[in-house]
C-alpha cells in the first residue's frame, strides 16, 4: 500500500482491500464498510453543514467591521483563520474515522474533568445561545415584514420551526436543506462583493501579513483570525461525518476533501464581506454596530446606495446565514449531547457506527437538548439576558476552542489513535498554533469581563 502525502503533513493510507461486485469504485474497510477509492465531489456534505453552521451573522459583522476599519489590510488574517479552522475540523474528523470512537468518548478517556467542562458548557452556553440564534434569525424577517409581528414573536417562530425540522428529519434531509441555504448565502455574498466593485490590487496587497498601525492591532488581528467559522460546531464536524455514514479510515481522503471545501466556502463568505466593508463602509467612513443589528444597518445602507431590490436580496441572505447556524447547532450539538448521555449511561465506548445508524437522532437525550435550546431561552427574549449568565457564557465560549485544540493534540499523539493516523509535524504545528491563539483570546475575554460587578 503506497502512502500519499496530505496537507496535514501526515501520510494517508489509500484504503483497504478492494471490494467485489458492484463496488468497483469502492474499497471495503476492515470493519466491513464500503468507502470510495477516490475522493469525489459527489460525496461532499458534512463540510457544507459545518461551513453553514459556523458562519453566523456575528461572524459576518465582525468581518464587515474589520473591512470598514482597516480596508483590505487584514484580508490575510481572514484567510489564515480559515486555515486554522481547517486543521481543527480535520483533526476532529480524523479522530472519528481512525479510531471508530466519537470525540466525546476520546475526551472521557482523558479524565472526568472533560465531562464536567462539557456538561457545564452545553447547559449554560446552550441556554444563552438559543436566545441569540432565534433573535438573529428574526431580525431579517422583521426587516422584510415590519408590520407582521414583533421581533420576539419572529424569534419564537424561528425557534419552533428549527425544533420541528430537526426533530422530524434525519441527517440526510438536514444536509440537503443546509446545502440549499448555503447556496443562497453564497449567491448573496458573492453578488454583494461584485456589486461594490472591489479594488483587486489593494485586495491582493491585503494578503501580505501586515498589522494596522493602531492601538490593540495585534489583539484585533488575532480576534479576526480566531473568529472565522465556528466554535463547538468544529467538534460537531466528526459527528456529522459519522451521520453521513462515513465510519472507517477508508473515508479519510473524502473527509479531507470535504473539510477543505467547507473552509474554502467559509473563506468566500468572509472575503466577500470584507470587500463590502472595505469598499462600502471604509471608503465612505461609515460605521455600523457590532452584533447582528449591524447587518440590519447594512441593509439600510445598501438600500440607499443600490436600491430596495439589493437590500431585499441581502436580507434574504442574512436570514439564510442566521437560520443555518440555528438549525446546525440544534442538530449538531444535540447529537453531541446525546453521545455524552449514552457514554455515561453505562456504555464503555461510544462509536461512530451508532451515530451513523441514526440511533442518536432518535434518542430522548437528543430531543431533550433540542427542547433545552428552544423553550427555556424564550424567557430571555422578553426579559433580557441575565448579567451573570452572560459573563459565564462569554467565558465558557472563549474557553471551548483552547479546550478543543489542546485535547485534539493530546488524543492524536497518543496510543488512543492508531499509529498510521497520528499527527504529523504540520498537523501538530497547526493545532499547537491554534491552541496558543485561542488561549490568548480566552485570557483576553476573561480579563475583559466586568468581574467586579459579578460578585
Amino acid at each position: 500500500m503506497t502512502p500519499m502525502a496530505d496537507t496535514t503533513g501526515h501520510p494517508t493510507a489509500s484504503g483497504a482491500p478492494s471490494g467485489n461486485g458492484d463496488n468497483s469504485g469502492s474499497d471495503i474497510n476492515a470493519d466491513g464498510n464500503t468507502a470510495p477509492r477516490k475522493a469525489s465531489w459527489r460525496h461532499i456534505g458534512p463540510g457544507i453543514v459545518v461551513a453553514a453552521t459556523g458562519v453566523g451573522a456575528g461572524d459576518l459583522v465582525a468581518t464587515l467591521i474589520a473591512g470598514s476599519n482597516f480596508g483590505y489590510t487584514l484580508l490575510w488574517a481572514a484567510v489564515l483563520g480559515c486555515l486554522v479552522k481547517i486543521s481543527l475540523a480535520e483533526a476532529a474528523g480524523r479522530w472519528h474515522l481512525a479510531t471508530g470512537r466519537t470525540l466525546f468518548d476520546g475526551w472521557a478517556s482523558l479524565g472526568r474533568w472533560t465531562t464536567w467542562f462539557f456538561l457545564v458548557y452545553v447547559v449554560v452556553w446552550g441556554f444563552v445561545y438559543g436566545a441569540a440564534a432565534m433573535s438573529s434569525s428574526a431580525l431579517p424577517l422583521q426587516a422584510l415584514f415590519p408590520d407582521v409581528m414583533d421581533l420576539e414573536w419572529w424569534a419564537i417562530a424561528c425557534g419552533l420551526v428549527g425544533l420541528v425540522f430537526v426533530w422530524f428529519n434525519r441527517y440526510a434531509v438536514f444536509e440537503k436543506v443546509m446545502t440549499v441555504l448555503v447556496g443562497v448565502m453564497f449567491a448573496v455574498t458573492v453578488y454583494l462583493a461584485v456589486r461594490v466593485t472591489p479594488n483587486l490590487p489593494d485586495a491582493l496587497a491585503g494578503l501580505l501579513p501586515v498589522l494596522p498601525d493602531e492601538k490593540d492591532s495585534v489583539l484585533n488581528t488575532l480576534g479576526l483570525i480566531g473568529g472565522v467559522g465556528g466554535t463547538i460546531t468544529l467538534a460537531a464536524y466528526g459527528y456529522w461525518v459519522n451521520a453521513k455514514g462515513w465510519t472507517g479510515p477508508g473515508w479519510m481522503k473524502v473527509m479531507r476533501l470535504d473539510n477543505r471545501v467547507a473552509y474554502a466556502t467559509t473563506g468566500v463568505f468572509v472575503v466577500a464581506m470584507l470587500f463590502v466593508g472595505a469598499e462600502l463602509l471604509h471608503s465612505a467612513n461609515v460605521a455600523i454596530a457590532s452584533g447582528d443589528k449591524g447587518l440590519v444597518q447594512l441593509g439600510d445602507i445598501l438600500e440607499a446606495e443600490y436600491g430596495s431590490a439589493t437590500a431585499t436580496f441581502f436580507l434574504i441572505g442574512f436570514f439564510a446565514t442566521s437560520f443555518t447556524s440555528l438549525i446546525g447547532v440544534w442538530h449538531g450539538v444535540s447529537l453531541m449531547f446525546a453521545d455524552f448521555v449514552a457514554r455515561h449511561r453505562g456504555q464503555d465506548r461510544a462509536t461512530g457506527e451508532e451515530v451513523a445508524s441514526g440511533a442518536r437522532e432518535r434518542s430522548w437525550p437528543f430531543r431533550a437538548y433540542l427542547l433545552w435550546l428552544t423553550f427555556p431561552p424564550m424567557v430571555l427574549l422578553f426579559q433580557g439576558q441575565p448579567f451573570r449568565l452572560v459573563i459565564l457564557y462569554g467565558v465558557l465560549g472563549a474557553a471551548f476552542l483552547p479546550f478543543l485544540a489542546l485535547t485534539l493534540v493530546w488524543l492524536l499523539n497518543s496510543p488512543r489513535t492508531p499509529a498510521a493516523w497520528r499527527n504529523g509535524r504540520l498537523s501538530n504545528g497547526m493545532l499547537v498554533a491554534a491552541a496558543l491563539l485561542f488561549l490568548v483570546l480566552c485570557v483576553k475575554q476573561v480579563w475583559d469581563q466586568p468581574w467586579s460587578e459579578f460578585f
